[in-house]
């Protein structure tokens, strides 16, 4: 029994460890877009701008998905 406990509560550890990562790479991600559409059609900083902000809602939306998530797993207890 302890060690489907332990499992159970690695796995939630590993998840949750995740969601800081895909956060910032989110935003990375967006921002490298970004920079580079910039640099090919010369609008700098717009398009940066707008990338980061998709970037930044991408990983604020994952961060809501994951306490959504975490909520049904409290309700099903």
């Amino acid at each position: 029994m302890s060690d489907k406990k332990d499992v159970k509560y690695f796995r939630e550890l590993a998840y949750y460890s995740s969601i800081g990562f895909a956060l910032a790479l989110s935003i990375f991600i967006g921002l490298g877009i970004g920079l580079y559409l910039d640099g090919r059609f010369g609008t700098h900083p717009w398009l940066t701008f707008v990338f980061l902000g998709m970037g930044i809602a991408a990983g604020y939306r994952n961060i809501g998905l994951a306490i959504k998530k975490s909520r049904n797993r409290n309700w099903e207890k």
